[in-house]
């Protein structure tokens, strides 16, 4: 049950993030979900080094969110021609 909530919050982060990104991001919902879980994980990493979250503490909905806009954006900047 745990998997199917990561996926699922992570498909939740990942429309979001879509949402909030200017452009047209052609993606499929299997690459939104792995975009919300790549999200997660920078969101938790940039947070440690803030201080907002303690090693240990994941991140919340909105740095999961904020994470997978910054991920979001460096694939724009890598995949430009």
């Amino acid at each position: 049950m745990h998997i199917l909530g990561t996926l699922l919050i992570g498909f939740l982060v990942g429309l979001v993030a879509r949402f909030f990104m200017p452009g047209n991001q052609k993606l499929g919902i299997i690459f939104t979900t792995i975009l919300g879980i790549i999200g997660a994980v920078v969101g938790t990493y940039v947070g440690q080094l803030l201080g907002w979250y303690s090693e240990g503490q994941p991140a919340g909905f909105i740095a999961s969110v904020f994470g997978a806009m910054i991920v979001l954006f460096l694939a724009q900047i890598f995949s430009r021609k």
